[in-house]
């Protein structure tokens, strides 16, 4: 079972910058797509962007369109989300989430999720 542990949340004020990493505790990493969610305080969890297994695929929401964007080094089994120019709307509990069926954004096709990270943007 693939493990997927999140870390690079934090407190931020709106338009700073923070990256997420989402790191995998097996070498099968590499052959999942990955993608990265968020859920808001009393809202239902989105899709924020999606890497295919080779990197060479992704997918973007268009609320987060040339702000964030989903990287990943398979040689460190770590997937990233640079986050810029953030706003207060951004603020959320950030998941990532592995799945075999390329970089789409419906969950339910992400069978390995982690536990999240906090990330709260100040105005």
């Amino acid at each position: 079972q693939v493990q997927l542990i999140e870390s690079g949340g934090g407190l931020v004020q709106a338009g700073d910058s923070l990256r997420l990493s989402c790191t995998a505790s097996l070498p099968m990493f590499s052959t999942y797509a990955v993608g990265w969610f968020r859920q808001a305080p009393g809202k239902d969890r989105e899709f924020v962007a999606a890497i295919s297994w080779s990197g060479s695929s992704t997918n973007h929401a268009d609320s987060v369109k040339g702000r964030f964007t989903i990287s990943r080094d398979s040689a460190k089994n770590t997937v990233y989300l640079q986050m810029n120019s953030l706003k207060p709307e951004d603020t959320a509990i950030y998941y990532c989430a592995a799945s075999q069926n390329g970089p789409i954004a419906t969950m339910i096709f992400y069978r390995h999720w982690g536990r999240g990270t906090q990330v709260t943007v100040s105005s």
